[in-house]
């Protein structure tokens, strides 16, 4: 597995990673206290998790992102089992949910009501157990607002916790579909990576944001690669999600038929099958060199053997790239 920089924060992470979100099943209780933590995934088996982890490993990739919120703390606690027992480096990204616990973050909050000096520190510490590790090689805040740059506590923290080596490098994890409010952030010089949603249909990261991480070296976390199922080539129409299940609300109403039109769209351009797109998907990411890593959801072998195999081909043709800029997607989500 290639590696590439995150940023300039020391760490050498594989260009495609592991995302724990998944293996935590559906959210239990909210970390923020007040039921509105984000849901879950259905269908998770612990042992396929675990199997799938260690196989990834096996493969070469040694980033893994997981968060305190993802199902209460279980996914940190799978992702913490299989580190320790490796025997090579396994580099782990967690992150801390906000004490307010609202999702997304609102613009106008003071940023100590969402991330006050002494809940990030409770929350690492909440993690650090969870996983069983003596540090974190990433800690990032799970919302942010660029409206808290200069304000609040919350980069003291973060800068106190990697001074004293308790994580080796700091985040943040923007709201979805949020690109463009993370740049002032970034050009502060004083974070180490930000994650990101950039796939084939939201490519707004690459505007504004990419611009300015690749001028203060800071690292990209590309997440919802498949725009969560979306460019699998899998949802339908008539596509159902148990109670509980996040897709249940992200591909309501007529979303499920946009998805199926575009996607057809799309294979029909490049001349491939509904079931090869999510190959061409990851490689889409991949072939953008401003991203550090990208981090699929992976709950099976299954998934593990299919992005491994993906990040294996040859980059995508520049006709190919230019015909895929083309779908971009700009969609209301609020």
């Amino acid at each position: 597995m290639n590696k590439r920089k995150l940023g300039s924060s020391g760490l050498s992470v594989s260009e495609v990673g592991y995302g724990a979100w998944g293996l935590g099943g559906v959210a239990g209780e909210a970390d923020g206290g007040d039921g509105r933590a984000p849901r879950g995934w259905t269908g998770t088996s612990e042992n396929e998790s675990l199997r799938a982890l260690d196989l990834a490993l096996d493969k070469g990739m040694n980033f893994i992102d997981t968060a305190l919120g993802y199902g209460g703390g279980r996914s940190e606690q799978i992702v913490g089992k299989v580190a320790r027992d490796r025997s090579e480096e396994v580099l782990v990204a967690s992150k801390v949910p906000p004490k307010n616990g609202v999702w997304p973050a609102p613009m106008g909050i003071h940023p100590d009501e969402a991330f006050p000096e002494s809940w990030i520190r409770e929350c690492v510490e909440r993690s650090l157990r969870n996983t069983g590790l003596d540090h974190l090689d990433l800690i990032q805040l799970h919302v942010w607002s660029d409206d808290w740059v200069g304000r609040g506590t919350w980069l003291e923290a973060l800068t106190d916790l990697k001074t004293a080596g308790t994580v080796r490098s700091i985040g943040i994890s923007l709201n979805n579909h949020e690109s463009d409010n993370g740049v002032e952030a970034v050009r502060t010089g004083a974070i180490d990576s930000v994650q990101v949603i950039y796939n084939l249909f939201d490519q707004s990261a690459e505007d504004r944001l990419f611009p300015a991480c690749r001028k203060h070296e800071v690292g990209v976390i590309a997440r919802v690669p498949f725009d969560e199922g979306a460019l699998t080539g899998t949802i339908r129409p008539d596509s159902e999600f148990p109670e509980g299940d996040f897709r249940r609300e992200y591909f309501q109403g007529d979303r499920r038929q946009q998805v199926f039109d575009r996607v057809n769209a799309i294979c029909a351009d490049i001349g491939i099958e509904p079931n090869e797109l999510a190959a061409i998907a990851l490689r889409f990411i991949l072939s953008n060199d401003t991203v550090s890593t990208v981090i699929p959801g992976m709950r099976s072998v299954r998934n593990v053997r299919r992005n491994v195999e993906t990040a294996d081909l040859p980059p995508l043709s520049a006709a190919e790239l230019e015909t895929l800029k083309s779908h971009r997607w700009t969609r209301n989500f609020y």
